[in-house]
């Protein structure tokens, strides 16, 4: 991985693990454009932090 690819990718679970931690009933925006701006990320970035948060709260939910 090269170093461009992995700064994407410590942006996209930076973005991934803050959406995880913030509820989306309490965000005051549609969570693609917010990640965007917030993070810097694109469109595609954004939808895969969404799939970060998604697996990060999954991964919550199943601890004892």
């Amino acid at each position: 991985m090269t170093g461009l690819d992995h700064e994407h990718s410590a942006a996209i679970d930076l973005a991934g693990n803050w959406l995880a931690q913030n509820s989306r009933d309490r965000l005051s925006q549609p969570v693609i454009p917010m990640l965007r701006q917030r993070f810097g990320l694109s469109v595609t970035e954004a939808v895969e932090a969404c799939r970060v948060a998604s697996k990060a709260r999954e991964a919550a939910r199943a601890k004892p």
